[in-house]
């Protein structure tokens, strides 16, 4: 059995922890240090596994393919039959089908007229594409010198998989060809891992859900359409709490309903210094909370921790209540942290290199995230554009830009042309 590492434990794991200073590596390894990974297997149909993490290996029971065969539509052969500097002129045996595998010998000197993925007869090695040969006036297969060599064009038994050997592991998130893969093998059913729950909610008094009237300084609620957005493309579970008021009865009410029903809880709004407490306090209340100030633009302010009610307990991720802010952080530490805790093993998401058209400052000792726009220059290399103001609260940045532009935290300004590394919308599944 696992062991369940307090928070102050995992903090003393972590070499450099600063609550008040947080690095977003640091912040990062701290939260794969605390999620938990979902332990409870269904078995699925093939067509429903899309999406869902594979929760076992997956054991080829025979070769794929099960026999030598042929990669093109043309003539096998022996590749000893063929003459180094002169044609060579083979006699056809019989034709063999995909399906319809020729049931004849083929002696040496004789061809097998053949179709992609037929069934290569015993002592047949080769296969010479249709259009390279002629036929002579006898009805002969005329095979010019030099066009093939032997063993061309014929794939083997068990090149692509092997009987016995793993055909996709644990942890894999499935994908189109996996499922391919999967129907290859005759499985008609995959062991995956349950589907991870998510519960999520806004706080604050100016928030208004679409269809309330806008009293003055208030504002819809864009957050929890944006986080419903980034968890729907995770293929999670989702409860929906709505907007919840600073009110500590419905502050404790979404908290603990959220904790019961869910593996991970993620609000947005009450993390900043200056804000209502009733969020934090509550947060405190119900379980282990830290409160980072995290060095990153946007998105500094953050809570983490677990929290826990009717005897089940949630991970709690803390997030900015700016837009922009929440988008970031989610990108930056959510989304990863969700995706182990759903049991994957995947790889953390490649980053795109390409010139900055203008300069950008940047101060040294924290990671920004700006919002880029990514095309091809004149000479067809990457270039990315900042979309303009970078405030943590234009929205309109993030749906205008097709990709973030990622400053280290140790790097300082960025020079016009100089390249930069760019976190692409389109790979953030």
């Amino acid at each position: 059995m696992t062991k369940t590492y307090s928070l102050q434990e995992i903090a003393a794991q972590v070499s450099g922890y600063d609550p008040e200073a947080l690095p977003v590596a640091k912040a990062q390894e701290f939260i794969a240090r605390l999620v938990p990974r979902v332990d409870a297997v269904e078995m699925l149909p093939l067509r429903s596994a899309l999406g869902r993490v594979l929760a076992r290996d997956l054991v080829s029971p025979f070769d794929v393919p099960a026999h030598d065969n042929s990669a093109m539509d043309g003539y096998a052969l022996r590749g000893s039959d063929l003459a180094r500097d002169a044609p060579t002129r083979l006699v056809p045996a019989g034709t063999g089908l995909a399906g319809q595998p020729f049931a004849g010998e083929v002696a040496p000197g004789q061809c097998l007229r053949i179709t992609t993925g037929a069934v290569m007869p015993a002592g047949l090695d080769t296969v010479v594409p249709q259009e390279f040969v002629k036929l002579d006036a006898q009805g002969a297969v005329v095979v010019p010198p030099g066009v093939v060599r032997a063993g061309d064009n014929r794939r083997l038994a068990g090149e692509d998989l092997a009987a016995g050997s793993a055909a996709l592991s644990a942890g894999r998130l499935l994908r189109p060809a996996d499922l391919g893969l999967m129907a290859s093998l005759g499985l008609a059913e995959v062991p995956v891992w349950r589907r991870l729950r998510v519960a999520f909610f806004s706080t604050g008094d100016e928030l208004r859900s679409i269809g309330e009237a806008l009293d003055t300084g208030c504002v819809y609620d864009s957050n929890r359409y944006t986080l419903w957005g980034m968890l729907t493309r995770l293929n999670v579970e989702l409860l929906d709490l709505g907007v919840v008021r600073d009110d500590p009865a419905a502050l404790e009410a979404a908290f603990r309903q959220a904790a019961a029903a869910a593996d991970a809880v993620i609000t947005s709004g009450g993390v900043s210094v200056g804000e209502a407490d009733y969020t934090k306090r509550i947060m405190s209340e119900l379980g282990e909370v830290l409160f980072w100030r995290i060095a990153m633009r946007p998105g500094r302010p953050m809570a983490i921790g677990r929290i826990a009610s009717g005897g089940q307990s949630a991970i709690l991720f803390g997030l900015p209540g700016n837009p922009v802010a929440v988008m970031v952080t989610f990108y930056a530490f959510v989304r990863d942290a969700l995706l182990a805790m759903s049991g994957t093993t995947a790889l953390p998401l490649p980053m795109l290199r390409a010139a900055s058209t203008q300069a950008i400052r940047k101060k040294p000792g924290r990671t920004e995230y700006q919002r880029g726009i990514v095309s091809r220059s004149a000479d067809g290399q990457w270039q990315v554009q900042i979309t303009g103001s970078q405030g943590s609260g234009i929205l309109r940045s993030m749906s205008v830009a097709n990709g973030l532009v990622v400053l280290g935290h140790e790097q300082g300004n960025v020079a016009a042309g100089e390249t930069v590394d760019v976190l692409p919308f389109d790979g953030l599944v």
